[in-house]
């Protein structure tokens, strides 16, 4: 399961349950009841801060647990500073994997450490710009592009393996003119169960849905709305037809392994969580248009030809 404690964005474990680090374990366990109750669902709470807090029980209920949770929390900057520059892990086989274009997470790590040096200030010196106690530190809207741009990294790994099948383009520009890096797709995936439009997002924490949009404390925007927006800009240039849409979040973002929003402006529409994103690329979305057989080729050379990445 994809750990939402684990990203820039999240709040620790014992800010779910509401208490200071330093509380001692009979007190720890008094507020874990007491979140229990307030977030119940039979008692009016919310079902996915339910999990969450379960999920926060997990990691520092017991002495044993709560003392590797306090330690693992070190080791955030050596996960966060990977990126494009850290070697890839060993293949356990070696089946083909799907030919893939652009960096994902580039442009965001980019922006994340323009802006976070610039937070600091001009001349000081950062030793680690993925100090959690640095990057935690941060305004959120900091915190956040580092967070998409893991989320963009490990979409990428995940659809790596999807096979030889499969073609994907990271980072690609949806503006009409090319020249805002903000109007980007995050990634573009061909196969056979279609051609998806995808948005690898972490908002820190559970998201909802309301007619057709996530809806969080951290959502900003419409960024369903303007995922369909941008696939529209790239399928009138490409001339080529999107089967769906998707954005993949962390398993504890939502409670369902897909959810289904219906369509908008015509586009199918899901929310999928990491773990099930691979499974629904190669099965598709339900009653999306399929590609096949020469058609397939067809769309990957328009693509091919008019993709650029950001």
């Amino acid at each position: 399961m994809t750990d939402v404690f684990d990203s820039p964005m999240s709040v620790s474990a014992y800010e779910v349950l509401r208490v200071d680090v330093d509380i001692d374990d009979e007190g720890l366990r008094r507020a874990y009841r007491v979140r229990l109750r307030e977030t119940h669902p039979d008692t009016g709470g919310d079902a996915a801060l339910f999990v969450q807090v379960q999920r926060a029980w997990e990691l520092v209920g017991t002495p044993e647990a709560r003392a590797a949770y306090d330690r693992g929390r070190g080791h955030a900057s050596a996960e966060w500073g990977g990126g494009a520059t850290a070697a890839p892990p060993p293949r356990p086989d070696t089946r083909p994997r799907a030919r893939a274009y652009g960096q994902p997470g580039g442009w965001r790590r980019e922006r994340y450490l323009s802006l976070i040096r610039e937070w600091v200030g001009r001349g000081v010196d950062i030793a680690d710009p993925y100090d959690p106690a640095l990057v935690r530190s941060a305004p959120p809207e900091i915190r956040h592009i580092l967070a998409d741009a893991l989320a963009e990294e490990e979409t990428a790994r995940l659809v790596a393996d999807l096979g030889m099948g499969y073609t994907v383009w990271h980072d690609v520009f949806a503006d009409r003119d090319g020249l805002d890096p903000e109007q980007k797709i995050d990634h573009l995936v061909l196969g056979p169960s279609g051609l998806y439009a995808m948005l690898s997002e972490d908002f820190g924490g559970p998201v909802g849905v309301r007619r057709g949009e996530i809806t969080g404390p951290n959502v900003i925007g419409s960024p369903v709305t303007q995922l369909v927006s941008r696939a529209r800009v790239i399928a009138r240039a490409a001339g080529v037809r999107f089967s769906g849409a998707m954005v993949v979040l962390p398993d504890d973002a939502i409670l369902d392994a897909v959810t289904d929003l219906g369509k908008v402006r015509g586009t199918p529409v899901v929310l999928v969580q990491r773990s099930a994103l691979t499974t629904l690329l190669r099965r598709g979305i339900p009653g999306a248009r399929e590609v096949g057989g020469t058609e397939l080729f067809d769309v990957r050379t328009r693509l091919q030809q008019r993709v650029r990445h950001v």
